[in-house]
């Protein structure tokens, strides 16, 4: 069932967005491939964090959340955040960010990026919880580019991945 599901979903190859967190101090960030927009009116975007990503943690305890939308030339940003895990390595010390609203982790060569307030958190029953995201602040940068895709990148995870 497993292969079957994949090929039904492999088309529709959802955005790369990274997504960071940051409470009492402890920061983290994640690359997440599962996203929507869930409403438009009030303006609500969703987005499904792993429970095995250090950032899951932090998330979970956070009021607010940095979204980052990856352009194709952020490709590194997506390496780091997606290939390393945050039990492990501190990924803004390999990177450029700035504090954003609500003290929100934000990575200074994303331009298309905001902070959204944590409206609904669910743990959906499987294994990424979805939270349900409200805009504060958002930049939109080069409304040009092009955003990168879950399916165009060749990433190991950087936490482990639940088997088939």
């Amino acid at each position: 069932m497993a292969g079957d599901f994949d090929r039904f979903v492999g088309p529709l190859d959802p955005a790369a967005l990274i997504v960071t967190a940051a409470v009492e101090g402890e920061r983290s960030g994640c690359l997440v491939g599962f996203q929507a927009q869930c409403s438009i009116d009030p303006p609500l975007l969703a987005v499904w964090v792993s429970h095995a990503n250090h950032t899951h943690g932090v998330a979970a305890r956070a009021t607010h959340l940095g979204v980052h939308v990856l352009s194709d030339d952020e490709r590194e940003l997506a390496e780091l955040f997606g290939g390393t895990t945050g039990d492990e390595v501190d990924k803004f010390e390999r990177c450029r960010w700035t504090p954003g609203a609500f003290d929100v982790p934000l990575l200074d060569d994303c331009p298309r990026r905001g902070v959204f307030e944590v409206a609904a958190r669910h743990d959906v029953g499987g294994d990424h919880d979805l939270f349900v995201l409200a805009p504060v602040d958002i930049t939109t940068g080069s409304t040009g580019d092009t955003a990168l895709r879950i399916g165009a990148m060749d990433i190991e995870p950087g936490h482990p991945v639940p088997p088939e």
